[in-house]
């Protein structure tokens, strides 16, 4: 009992993870396997609250990542991730309707795991979902899917740069591009540096802005009338952020502590994703959509890593 009410032991060791968290001795790797392993163990007590408390923490942390920012440098780094980023997103587009009717499955499925793999995995399907008016089990199994290959991404990236001895500056290009959601490429990158964290990070949200197009090119395409299109604010917030970094010299004392903020949000933010991941939202994948889903990363993630490799 706490406060007068009854509390089970899920809800004990879910509170007890979420502050651990909070402490400098979690990353945010280690903070996607601690809610990966609630999650199958005893399962995420507060699913609806950690649902809807995602996606803001995860805007807030981003925002708060601009004040470490040099606006200079970001203009610098977006300028040599663009040409990635258009032959990217175009490219996985163009490959996934090719893939996803090999496989046989619906274009409404295909698509949201198309944009959410070449744009910025749950925000592009959140954002592409309604105008596309995909059914909810169409855009869960969407979500599903990149979940999933992102907390492999966050992992197994880190290593594999180390590995091939890659500048920080090619791994948070590479980050940027081949792996999904905001949330594990600054995770990533975070892990591998600081210069890649900002390189990952001003190329990763630059690549989000294409979620505005890619809306409105859906609604063209499937012929979808009296739609909306979500734009991804945090990403204004984010560019001014970075600009108050660099042009007021007055703000700059405050940066390394809303950085610091910034990074245990986004820690804790992986560690409710990870706690998401329930073996029911895993079965509900399915085979085929996942199999789409890891196409795509494939082809993504080692046509940019050579690219990278050979030109950066």
């Amino acid at each position: 009992m706490v406060l007068g009410r009854p509390v089970t032991l899920r809800q004990v060791v879910f509170g007890l993870l979420l502050v651990f968290c909070l402490t400098p001795w979690a990353s945010p790797p280690v903070a996607l396997a601690l809610g990966l392993v609630l999650a199958q163990v005893l399962g995420n007590p507060f699913v609806a609250q950690t649902k809807k408390l995602t996606a803001k923490l995860l805007q807030y942390s981003v925002v708060g990542l601009g004040f470490g920012m040099n606006a200079h440098a970001a203009v610098a780094a977006g300028k040599e991730g663009v040409l990635f980023t258009v032959v990217s997103i175009f490219g996985t587009l163009i490959l996934g309707y090719f893939v996803g009717r090999w496989l046989g499955l619906g274009r409404h499925v295909v698509h949201l795991i198309s944009c959410g793999t070449a744009i910025c995995g749950g925000s592009a399907i959140a954002a592409v979902g309604p105008v596309l008016r995909a059914k909810d089990e169409e855009i869960s199994v969407a979500l599903g899917t990149v979940f999933v290959l992102n907390a492999i991404a966050l992992f197994a990236f880190p290593p594999i740069g180390h590995a091939l001895a890659m500048t920080q500056n090619q791994f948070g290009l590479w980050c940027a591009i081949a792996i999904h959601d905001t949330s594990s490429v600054v995770g990533a990158a975070a892990a591998y540096g600081d210069q890649a964290l900002q390189v990952a990070t001003t190329v990763k949200l630059a690549r989000a802005l294409w979620i505005i197009p890619i809306s409105l090119g859906t609604a063209l395409l499937f012929k979808q009338q009296g739609v909306k299109v979500k734009l991804p604010y945090f990403i204004v917030g984010f560019i001014l952020a970075m600009l108050v970094n660099t042009f007021v010299p007055a703000v700059r004392p405050l940066a390394p502590l809303l950085v610091a903020l910034a990074k245990i949000g986004l820690t804790v933010t992986l560690f409710f994703i990870g706690a998401g991941l329930s073996a029911a939202v895993l079965k509900a994948v399915g085979a085929r959509p996942f199999v789409l889903g890891v196409v795509l990363w494939a082809v993504i993630s080692t046509a940019s890593l050579y690219v990278i490799l050979q030109a950066v």
